[in-house]
Protein backbone atom coordinates (compact mmCIF):
# COMPACT_ATOMS: atom_id res chain seq x y z
CA UNK A 1 0.00 0.00 0.00
CA UNK A 2 2.80 1.86 0.65
CA UNK A 3 5.16 1.41 -2.45
CA UNK A 4 1.22 1.99 -4.25
CA UNK A 5 0.80 5.82 -2.71
CA UNK A 6 4.25 6.90 -3.06
CA UNK A 7 4.10 5.93 -7.25
CA UNK A 8 1.08 7.83 -7.18
CA UNK A 9 2.89 10.62 -5.67
CA UNK A 10 5.59 10.23 -8.03
CA UNK A 11 3.69 10.45 -10.92
CA UNK A 12 1.78 13.43 -9.36
CA UNK A 13 4.65 15.26 -8.76
CA UNK A 14 6.31 15.05 -12.33
CA UNK A 15 3.44 16.61 -13.58
CA UNK A 16 3.43 18.87 -10.83
CA UNK A 17 7.27 20.13 -11.82
CA UNK A 18 6.79 19.85 -15.69
CA UNK A 19 3.76 22.65 -15.34
CA UNK A 20 5.75 24.72 -12.97
CA UNK A 21 9.04 24.70 -15.11
CA UNK A 22 7.25 25.50 -18.26
CA UNK A 23 8.34 22.96 -20.45
CA UNK A 24 5.05 22.04 -22.39
CA UNK A 25 6.50 19.23 -24.47
CA UNK A 26 7.46 17.71 -20.65
CA UNK A 27 4.33 19.09 -19.36
CA UNK A 28 1.39 17.74 -21.55
CA UNK A 29 3.37 14.21 -21.69
CA UNK A 30 3.07 14.61 -17.90
CA UNK A 31 -0.36 15.67 -17.69
CA UNK A 32 -1.69 12.92 -20.00
CA UNK A 33 0.06 9.86 -18.44
CA UNK A 34 -1.20 11.32 -14.99
CA UNK A 35 -4.54 11.34 -16.44
CA UNK A 36 -4.60 7.79 -18.42
CA UNK A 37 -3.19 6.33 -15.34
CA UNK A 38 -6.18 7.73 -12.78
CA UNK A 39 -8.59 5.28 -14.97
CA UNK A 40 -5.92 2.17 -14.43
CA UNK A 41 -5.87 2.83 -10.78
CA UNK A 42 -9.45 3.08 -11.11
CA UNK A 43 -10.39 -0.09 -12.89
CA UNK A 44 -7.48 -2.32 -10.64
CA UNK A 45 -7.98 -1.07 -7.30
CA UNK A 46 -11.33 -0.71 -6.93
CA UNK A 47 -11.74 -3.31 -4.58
CA UNK A 48 -9.99 -1.42 -1.75
CA UNK A 49 -11.76 2.16 -2.76
CA UNK A 50 -9.78 4.55 -0.27
CA UNK A 51 -6.68 3.46 -1.33
CA UNK A 52 -8.25 3.88 -5.07
CA UNK A 53 -8.97 7.42 -4.11
CA UNK A 54 -5.55 8.28 -2.43
CA UNK A 55 -4.27 7.19 -5.34
CA UNK A 56 -5.83 9.40 -7.93
CA UNK A 57 -5.59 12.46 -5.53
CA UNK A 58 -1.61 11.72 -5.53
CA UNK A 59 -1.01 11.05 -9.25
CA UNK A 60 -3.00 13.59 -10.99
CA UNK A 61 -4.29 16.11 -8.24
CA UNK A 62 -0.45 18.07 -8.33
CA UNK A 63 -2.00 19.18 -11.80
CA UNK A 64 -3.89 21.45 -10.30
CA UNK A 65 -1.48 23.29 -8.37
CA UNK A 66 0.64 23.26 -10.95
CA UNK A 67 -1.56 25.14 -13.74
CA UNK A 68 -1.38 27.66 -11.04
CA UNK A 69 2.29 27.83 -11.32
CA UNK A 70 2.33 27.55 -15.00
CA UNK A 71 1.24 31.11 -15.18
CA UNK A 72 -0.75 30.73 -18.49
CA UNK A 73 -4.44 31.53 -18.70
CA UNK A 74 -4.98 28.18 -21.10
CA UNK A 75 -3.80 26.26 -18.12
CA UNK A 76 -6.80 27.67 -15.93
CA UNK A 77 -9.00 24.67 -17.74
CA UNK A 78 -7.10 22.33 -16.32
CA UNK A 79 -7.80 23.93 -12.64
CA UNK A 80 -11.65 23.92 -13.88
CA UNK A 81 -11.70 20.11 -15.16
CA UNK A 82 -9.20 18.07 -12.95
CA UNK A 83 -11.21 18.36 -10.02
CA UNK A 84 -14.30 17.33 -11.49
CA UNK A 85 -12.26 14.77 -12.63
CA UNK A 86 -11.10 13.49 -9.86
CA UNK A 87 -14.37 13.51 -8.44
CA UNK A 88 -15.87 11.31 -10.77
CA UNK A 89 -13.47 8.61 -10.99
CA UNK A 90 -13.37 8.42 -7.09
CA UNK A 91 -17.27 8.61 -7.54
CA UNK A 92 -16.48 5.31 -9.93
CA UNK A 93 -14.00 3.61 -7.96
CA UNK A 94 -17.09 3.15 -4.94
CA UNK A 95 -19.61 2.36 -7.54
CA UNK A 96 -17.57 -0.36 -8.28
CA UNK A 97 -16.41 -1.66 -5.46
CA UNK A 98 -20.55 -1.36 -4.42
CA UNK A 99 -20.80 -3.63 -7.37
CA UNK A 100 -18.58 -6.28 -6.14
CA UNK A 101 -19.32 -6.46 -2.84
CA UNK A 102 -22.85 -7.23 -3.93
CA UNK A 103 -21.79 -9.67 -6.36
CA UNK A 104 -19.52 -11.29 -3.05
CA UNK A 105 -22.63 -11.59 -1.46
CA UNK A 106 -24.95 -12.73 -3.89
CA UNK A 107 -22.38 -15.88 -4.80
CA UNK A 108 -22.42 -16.39 -0.77
CA UNK A 109 -25.46 -16.50 -0.24
CA UNK A 110 -26.47 -18.73 -3.44
CA UNK A 111 -23.46 -21.10 -2.07
CA UNK A 112 -25.38 -20.74 1.50
CA UNK A 113 -28.85 -21.60 0.07
CA UNK A 114 -27.54 -24.41 -2.06
CA UNK A 115 -26.08 -26.22 0.83
CA UNK A 116 -28.24 -25.20 3.38
CA UNK A 117 -32.59 -25.92 3.87
CA UNK A 118 -34.56 -22.65 3.54
CA UNK A 119 -36.67 -23.65 6.09
CA UNK A 120 -35.00 -24.77 9.18
CA UNK A 121 -31.52 -23.09 8.24
CA UNK A 122 -29.79 -26.85 8.50
CA UNK A 123 -27.36 -28.16 6.45
CA UNK A 124 -29.28 -29.81 3.34
CA UNK A 125 -28.37 -32.76 1.28
CA UNK A 126 -25.52 -31.77 -0.31
CA UNK A 127 -24.23 -29.81 2.68
CA UNK A 128 -24.76 -33.16 5.01
CA UNK A 129 -22.96 -35.41 2.50
CA UNK A 130 -20.47 -32.85 1.78
CA UNK A 131 -19.46 -32.36 5.34
CA UNK A 132 -19.48 -36.32 5.57
CA UNK A 133 -17.51 -37.11 3.04
CA UNK A 134 -14.37 -34.28 4.36
CA UNK A 135 -15.26 -35.69 8.14
CA UNK A 136 -14.61 -39.67 7.07
CA UNK A 137 -11.57 -38.44 4.82
CA UNK A 138 -10.23 -36.73 7.82
CA UNK A 139 -11.65 -39.48 9.92
CA UNK A 140 -9.16 -42.06 8.09
CA UNK A 141 -6.04 -40.10 9.69
CA UNK A 142 -7.58 -40.02 13.20
CA UNK A 143 -9.44 -42.36 15.58
CA UNK A 144 -12.07 -39.87 16.60
CA UNK A 145 -15.61 -41.78 16.90
CA UNK A 146 -18.13 -40.48 14.43
CA UNK A 147 -22.10 -41.38 14.48
CA UNK A 148 -25.28 -40.30 12.06
CA UNK A 149 -28.38 -40.47 13.56
CA UNK A 150 -31.09 -40.38 11.07
CA UNK A 151 -34.28 -39.37 12.61
CA UNK A 152 -38.20 -39.58 11.35
CA UNK A 153 -40.82 -37.87 12.88
CA UNK A 154 -43.45 -39.80 14.04
CA UNK A 155 -47.33 -38.76 13.20
CA UNK A 156 -46.03 -35.81 11.43
CA UNK A 157 -48.01 -35.77 8.27
CA UNK A 158 -51.47 -35.80 10.87
CA UNK A 159 -50.23 -32.21 12.49
CA UNK A 160 -50.12 -31.45 8.93
CA UNK A 161 -53.61 -32.84 8.23
CA UNK A 162 -54.93 -31.68 11.50
CA UNK A 163 -53.54 -28.07 11.70
CA UNK A 164 -52.54 -27.18 7.75
CA UNK A 165 -48.95 -26.73 5.81
CA UNK A 166 -48.40 -23.45 7.87
CA UNK A 167 -48.57 -25.30 11.67
CA UNK A 168 -46.26 -28.04 9.96
CA UNK A 169 -43.73 -25.72 8.83
CA UNK A 170 -43.81 -23.93 12.37
CA UNK A 171 -43.70 -27.29 13.85
CA UNK A 172 -40.16 -28.37 11.77
CA UNK A 173 -38.93 -25.10 13.05
CA UNK A 174 -39.09 -25.84 16.61
CA UNK A 175 -37.60 -29.37 15.75
CA UNK A 176 -34.15 -27.98 14.30
CA UNK A 177 -34.44 -25.48 17.25
CA UNK A 178 -34.61 -28.06 20.01
CA UNK A 179 -31.77 -30.36 17.94
CA UNK A 180 -29.67 -27.21 18.19
CA UNK A 181 -29.86 -26.90 21.78
CA UNK A 182 -28.61 -30.28 22.00
CA UNK A 183 -25.65 -30.18 20.16
CA UNK A 184 -21.54 -29.63 20.97
CA UNK A 185 -19.23 -28.71 19.65
CA UNK A 186 -18.30 -30.44 15.59
CA UNK A 187 -21.88 -31.70 15.56
CA UNK A 188 -23.35 -30.93 12.40
CA UNK A 189 -27.69 -30.96 12.08
CA UNK A 190 -28.97 -31.70 9.34
CA UNK A 191 -32.80 -31.83 6.71
CA UNK A 192 -32.96 -33.95 4.09
CA UNK A 193 -36.47 -33.33 3.41
CA UNK A 194 -40.44 -33.66 4.74
CA UNK A 195 -40.15 -34.68 8.51
CA UNK A 196 -36.38 -36.47 7.65
CA UNK A 197 -33.22 -35.10 10.08
CA UNK A 198 -29.50 -36.15 10.38
CA UNK A 199 -27.12 -35.05 12.61
CA UNK A 200 -23.40 -35.79 12.36
CA UNK A 201 -22.53 -36.66 16.12
CA UNK A 202 -18.44 -35.96 16.21
CA UNK A 203 -16.29 -37.93 19.35
CA UNK A 204 -19.21 -40.35 20.27
CA UNK A 205 -18.87 -43.90 20.54
CA UNK A 206 -21.68 -46.45 19.96
CA UNK A 207 -22.90 -45.87 23.57
CA UNK A 208 -22.97 -42.58 23.77
CA UNK A 209 -24.75 -41.98 20.29
CA UNK A 210 -27.50 -44.46 21.45
CA UNK A 211 -27.69 -42.29 24.47
CA UNK A 212 -27.79 -39.00 22.29
CA UNK A 213 -30.40 -40.59 20.45
CA UNK A 214 -32.68 -41.38 23.26
CA UNK A 215 -32.01 -37.66 24.70
CA UNK A 216 -33.09 -36.44 20.61
CA UNK A 217 -36.72 -38.62 21.63
CA UNK A 218 -37.43 -37.16 24.93
CA UNK A 219 -36.73 -33.74 23.79
CA UNK A 220 -38.47 -33.96 20.38
CA UNK A 221 -41.27 -35.73 22.33
CA UNK A 222 -41.90 -33.08 24.48
CA UNK A 223 -45.17 -30.95 23.48
CA UNK A 224 -45.18 -28.00 20.92
CA UNK A 225 -47.13 -24.70 20.87
CA UNK A 226 -48.14 -24.33 16.78
CA UNK A 227 -50.15 -21.25 17.57
CA UNK A 228 -53.76 -19.72 18.69
CA UNK A 229 -53.00 -21.95 21.43
CA UNK A 230 -53.28 -25.14 19.53
CA UNK A 231 -50.80 -28.03 21.29
CA UNK A 232 -49.52 -30.62 19.83
CA UNK A 233 -47.57 -33.75 20.08
CA UNK A 234 -45.15 -35.63 17.82
CA UNK A 235 -42.96 -38.69 18.54
CA UNK A 236 -39.22 -39.37 16.61
CA UNK A 237 -37.54 -42.82 15.73
CA UNK A 238 -33.80 -42.53 15.22
CA UNK A 239 -31.58 -44.99 13.24
CA UNK A 240 -27.90 -44.91 14.21
CA UNK A 241 -24.73 -46.00 12.16
CA UNK A 242 -21.01 -45.98 12.93
CA UNK A 243 -18.26 -44.97 10.94
CA UNK A 244 -16.35 -47.09 9.71
CA UNK A 245 -18.32 -50.50 10.94
CA UNK A 246 -20.93 -49.37 9.36
CA UNK A 247 -19.59 -47.77 6.25
CA UNK A 248 -16.88 -45.74 5.03
CA UNK A 249 -18.44 -43.66 2.69
CA UNK A 250 -21.76 -40.87 3.02
CA UNK A 251 -23.68 -42.83 1.03
CA UNK A 252 -23.03 -46.42 3.17
CA UNK A 253 -23.44 -44.90 6.55
CA UNK A 254 -27.04 -43.21 5.11
CA UNK A 255 -27.74 -46.45 4.12
CA UNK A 256 -27.18 -48.28 7.36
CA UNK A 257 -28.56 -45.35 9.35
CA UNK A 258 -31.99 -45.63 6.74
CA UNK A 259 -32.06 -49.37 7.35
CA UNK A 260 -31.81 -48.83 11.57
CA UNK A 261 -34.93 -46.40 11.30
CA UNK A 262 -36.45 -48.69 9.70
CA UNK A 263 -36.26 -51.59 12.08
CA UNK A 264 -37.32 -48.67 14.65
CA UNK A 265 -40.30 -47.30 12.94
CA UNK A 266 -41.05 -51.10 12.58
CA UNK A 267 -40.70 -51.70 16.27
CA UNK A 268 -43.67 -49.35 17.06
CA UNK A 269 -41.63 -45.68 16.37
CA UNK A 270 -40.28 -43.45 19.42
CA UNK A 271 -37.14 -45.49 19.93
CA UNK A 272 -33.75 -45.55 19.17
CA UNK A 273 -32.15 -48.54 17.01
CA UNK A 274 -28.27 -49.00 16.24
CA UNK A 275 -27.43 -50.78 12.64
CA UNK A 276 -26.41 -54.33 13.24
CA UNK A 277 -24.31 -56.21 11.36
CA UNK A 278 -27.37 -58.09 9.52
CA UNK A 279 -28.44 -54.61 8.66
CA UNK A 280 -24.76 -54.03 6.87
CA UNK A 281 -24.22 -57.61 5.30
CA UNK A 282 -28.02 -56.98 3.61
CA UNK A 283 -26.88 -53.69 2.34
CA UNK A 284 -23.35 -54.90 1.10
CA UNK A 285 -25.14 -57.83 -0.89
CA UNK A 286 -27.44 -55.43 -2.04
CA UNK A 287 -24.93 -53.12 -3.57
CA UNK A 288 -23.06 -56.02 -4.90
CA UNK A 289 -25.76 -57.22 -6.95
CA UNK A 290 -26.37 -54.06 -8.17
CA UNK A 291 -23.09 -53.43 -9.26
CA UNK A 292 -23.50 -56.48 -10.91
CA UNK A 293 -26.45 -56.38 -12.80
CA UNK A 294 -25.15 -54.37 -15.83
CA UNK A 295 -22.07 -56.83 -16.41
CA UNK A 296 -25.16 -59.83 -16.75
CA UNK A 297 -27.30 -57.82 -18.96
CA UNK A 298 -24.13 -56.94 -21.39
CA UNK A 299 -22.82 -60.74 -21.08
CA UNK A 300 -27.02 -61.82 -21.75
CA UNK A 301 -27.04 -59.84 -24.71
Amino acid sequence: MLLSLAWSGSVGYGALISLATGDWVAATLACVSAGAMVGGICFRNFSAPRLCAAMIALSLGPTVPGALLAGQPLMFVLFLQIPMYLAAMTMACFKLNGMLIATMRAERENDRRARHDELTGLANRAGLVGALEERLSLRSRGDEALALLYLDLDDFKLVNDTHGHAAGDRLLESVAERIRGLLREGDLPARLGGDEFVVLAAGRTTEQAAAFGQRLIEVIGAPYDLGAGTPSRIGVSVGIAMAPEHGRRAADLLRAADAALYQAKFAGGSRCQTASEDDVARLRRLLAQTAAEPARRSAAA
